[in-house]
């Protein structure tokens, strides 16, 4: 089994590197208990992208162990997105065909803030790649109910962010979110296209803290 902390340990510059400066730089009030989300999101994504890092017996992923509410949840959650499967034909697709937590690197991206240019080695680790077609997608646990609750939560948790990070690492002109409710089980989705509203918003995003990443770290 490889070791899941390894995309962690690498040298180039995330979107978790960019949210921990923006954390840094920005404080607000955090609401919930973001370790136990975190925890929560990697028992979702391993249940649905990586099975081979859970043990079913004892409720672990690798050394870690949950509750046997949380792990009843979040198979509820991977029955309702394999369900979603059924009606919608794209996710059928993914579900079937995807690269699941694939890295990928960019070495001396070319970034512009204004008319200054610089350069960053990068990275990013996608929920779905689609080789065959360039482009993938992210998926996500969300305590939304609605997919208006989901379109706002995109944007408070800097979603579009993410989702302009990688489309750039990668050269892709779409992209996806997939997100199960872990209130309801219901499932949402946007999809995105290089130069739309979430894609720039998303990107105006980035370049701002990609910046005073590269004048404060680098």
């Amino acid at each position: 089994m490889s070791n899941p902390d390894e995309y962690f340990n690498r040298g180039e510059v995330s979107n978790s590197d960019l949210t921990e400066l923006k954390n840094f730089l920005y404080p607000r009030t955090q609401y919930g208990d973001k370790e136990k989300a975190f925890k929560f999101g990697t028992l979702v994504d391993a249940l649905i992208t990586e099975n081979n890092r859970v043990r079913y017996d004892s409720r672990l992923v690798d050394d870690v162990r949950y509750s046997e509410e949380d792990f009843s949840l979040g198979l509820e959650m991977r029955k309702s997105l394999r369900m979603e499967a059924r009606r919608d034909t794209f996710l059928a697709q993914v579900l079937e065909k995807a690269d699941t937590q694939k890295f990928m690197v960019n070495k001396n991206q070319e970034f512009n803030y204004g008319e200054f240019k610089y350069s960053l080695d990068t990275r990013c680790k996608w929920d779905f790649w689609l080789s065959a077609y360039g482009f993938g997608g992210d998926l996500k646990t969300t305590f939304a109910e609605s997919q208006k609750q989901f379109n706002e939560a995109l944007d408070f948790f800097d979603w579009d962010r993410s989702r302009a990070w990688y489309m750039d690492i990668a050269g892709s002109q779409q992209d996806f979110i997939y997100a199960i409710s872990k209130k309801n089980c219901k499932i949402f989705k946007t999809f995105i296209k290089r130069g739309d509203p979430i894609y720039l918003k998303g990107k105006e995003k980035y370049d701002e803290l990609a910046f005073k990443y590269w004048m404060l770290i680098m």
